[in-house]
């Protein structure tokens, strides 16, 4: 049942209502105040609900009581550390119904989109459970009577700032690996999707986990304000954020103040490219995976989709084919495949590239229509010209746009004129084309014959303005430890 009876004590129709949480948390306490801000249904524009709008002095407590939780829990055993994350990932499991709810709430996915962020999510816990045991040192060559040996250490308090657009997703790759090596964490929730991620950190203290370990700060007027505080107190050693590479880059300013760690995990404009030589069945399903996924609303979709003049008509007719089977709509309703973007101004982007290229000769083999403030057709453009608006901004919606190109090299070179560099795919069955553009391809991530890249196991993050640092696999927790070398003398002399 995708939802339950919708009643005041159950306005949302979860399984446990309890997991609707319209305040803060900080050191395990809600924390409300007077001022609060609106949380909206995209599919709908209505109101679901509200939240703490809070400010600089609500988000010092948070970091003062993530710094006193910090003091204790760094002493924590592996071991235990291990079992408050399995234990953390079997309450994500036994409440995944209710988490993939309030993703498509107040996100609008699709339900089945819904489902698999939630499996995505907790395959990063258990991930991070085994993390939370493999925290070895290093013994190093002895230099003359003296021992060598690097000591790995939490780095201490994390600001952790969350996007809208994986609102479970995202927070289990940031706490999960804080909480696999003992740091403690502020957490900054979106204004758009704050209560899937306050269920996360409930469920975090429901698996036996300190108070003030995990703190939440929800603000909306105060957003600016808040970021500043949490990128410039000297209480934070860390600070990660996914978004924009603008905010990012305001965000490191102000971090560079006191020199904190820092994973930026930024904007991104991805290349697709089809070779002659590709399977198009495959061709076809991996740029389906990469682009539509989440109404085309991840960093890493494909936004550039370069496809050989010799299989053009052919790949075209077959993307269009499967996008028109495609079903917009709410994401509760039976049926619906891709739902709604996050808000309006979302959508307007969208259609601004779809009429820029258009204007430019491009033309619409499916979809294209826009049906609500926030609902547009999954889109299929043919003959785009390669400077058009979408080759140089993130369209970040349901907009696939098809250039041809016939060479190799002519293809590598429009692929990375692009500043920003954080995927990229292609699809051949040459090996050596694999092994040559892998290579070539100036991006952080390379999915070559797949549209699918990010898993648990592996580094997530890109190169050039799409930022810095790495989230999932073992560079995922490097990020939140320091190493510390320790050279032991005789004490005989």
């Amino acid at each position: 049942m995708r939802l339950q009876t919708l009643t005041p004590e159950n306005p949302l129709g979860l399984d446990d209502p309890s997991l609707f949480i319209q305040c803060a948390i900080v050191n395990g306490a809600h924390v409300a105040s007077e001022t609060t801000f609106a949380v909206d249904n995209p599919a709908t524009g209505e109101q679901i609900g509200t939240c703490p709008d809070l400010g600089i002095d609500e988000a010092r407590g948070a970091i003062d009581a993530a710094h006193a939780a910090f003091q204790s829990f760094k002493h924590t055993p592996a071991l235990e550390r291990q079992a408050h994350l399995l234990k953390l990932h079997a309450l994500l499991l036994t409440h995944a119904d209710d988490l993939a709810r309030l993703i498509v709430w107040e996100n609008g996915k699709a339900w089945g989109d819904a489902v698999a962020e939630v499996a995505y999510a907790a395959s990063y816990v258990l991930w991070f459970a085994g993390e939370a045991v493999r925290q070895n040192g290093e013994v190093l060559p002895p230099s003359g009577v003296n021992r060598n040996f690097v000591l790995r250490a939490p780095v201490g308090v994390c600001a952790l700032l969350l996007p809208w657009n994986f609102p479970i997703g995202m927070i289990a790759r940031k706490v999960a690996p804080v909480l696999a090596t003992g740091c403690t964490a502020v957490v900054k929730v979106p204004a758009e999707t704050p209560y899937t991620n306050l269920a996360f950190v409930e469920l975090v203290h429901r698996a036996g986990v300190p108070p003030g370990v995990v703190n939440v700060v929800t603000t909306h007027a105060h957003l600016v304000a808040v970021g500043a505080e949490l990128t410039t107190n000297p209480k934070i050693a860390k600070v990660s954020f996914t978004g924009s590479t603008r905010v990012g880059k305001i965000l490191a300013a102000q971090a560079a103040s006191t020199l904190k760690k820092l994973s930026l995990e930024l904007g991104g404009n991805a290349p697709l490219i089809v070779f002659a030589d590709a399977h198009l069945p495959t061709a076809v399903a991996g740029t389906l995976a990469s682009k539509f996924r989440g109404s085309g609303q991840t960093c890493v979709c494909a936004n550039r989709i370069y496809v050989h003049d010799d299989v053009y008509e052919q790949f075209s007719a077959a993307l269009a084919a499967e996008v028109a089977k495609f079903v917009p709509g709410a994401g509760f309703e039976d049926g619906v495949t891709h739902g709604p973007l996050i808000h309006k101004a979302a959508a307007d982007k969208v259609m601004q590239h779809l009429a820029d290229a258009v204007a430019h000769g491009a033309r619409v083999v499916a979809g294209g229509k826009r049906l609500s403030d926030t609902l547009i057709q999954p889109t299929v453009l043919v003959d785009v010209e390669p400077d058009c608006l979408l080759s140089t901004e993130e369209t970040f919606g349901p907009l696939a746009a098809l250039i041809r190109f016939s060479t190799e090299e002519e293809v590598v070179a429009l692929a990375n004129r692009s500043e920003v560099g954080l995927a990229g795919y292609f699809f051949s069955c040459d090996a050596d084309r694999i092994w040559r553009v892998a290579e070539a391809l100036e991006v952080g991530m390379v999915g070559a014959n797949t549209g699918a890249i990010s898993n648990a196991m592996v580094p997530f993050g890109g190169v050039k303005e799409s930022g810095y640092g790495k989230e999932g696999g073992r560079d995922g927790t490097d990020e939140y430890v320091v190493k510390k070398l320790v050279v032991v003398g005789s004490a005989l002399g």
